[in-house]
């Protein structure tokens, strides 16, 4: 079955899942403030999460016929979240991470509507299940930041 309509909107989430991935190792080992040991332990369970997710879209890419891009250039290249910079703080950490989270999701959104009219069912039932899984981070992170 091919989908090339597909292939770049899947190809650019690889991208943005690759710079997660490298982000929340990032965080996972830099970062600093009050909920240190429950912030180290949750990034890591990000960090393996992206890893499934990434194996998870590859593979579609490769369900549908197309190549899925395998270098860091080309994922920087098409990626349209950044890189993690100068974040070691709690709070500036868990706002940069919420705020991509929410990106993703969007872009997912965006991306389930312009594939509906290919009928690819699959494709779309793998994207409603990662935007569940992110909104549900988006929530726990809106609550560990919520001020009292």
């Amino acid at each position: 079955m091919e989908n090339k309509e597909a292939r770049p909107f899947l190809n650019q989430l690889l991208a943005n899942l690759h710079v997660m991935y490298v982000k929340l190792h990032r965080y996972h080992w830099l970062i600093q403030g009050p909920h240190f040991f429950a912030l180290h332990a949750k990034f890591e369970e990000l960090y393996n999460e992206v890893a499934e997710d990434l194996d998870t879209v590859a593979e579609r890419i490769l369900s549908i016929e197309c190549i899925p891009v395998a270098t860091m250039s080309k994922f920087l290249d098409i990626a349209t979240l950044e890189e993690a910079q100068t974040e070691s703080h709690e709070e500036e950490i868990l706002t940069r991470l919420k705020k991509d989270y929410e990106q993703l999701i969007q872009e997912i959104k965006d991306g389930i509507e312009s594939l509906e009219h290919a009928h690819d069912e699959p494709t779309i039932d793998m994207l409603i299940t990662l935007q569940g899984k992110y909104e549900k981070h988006v929530w726990m992170l809106r609550a560990i930041l919520a001020k009292e």
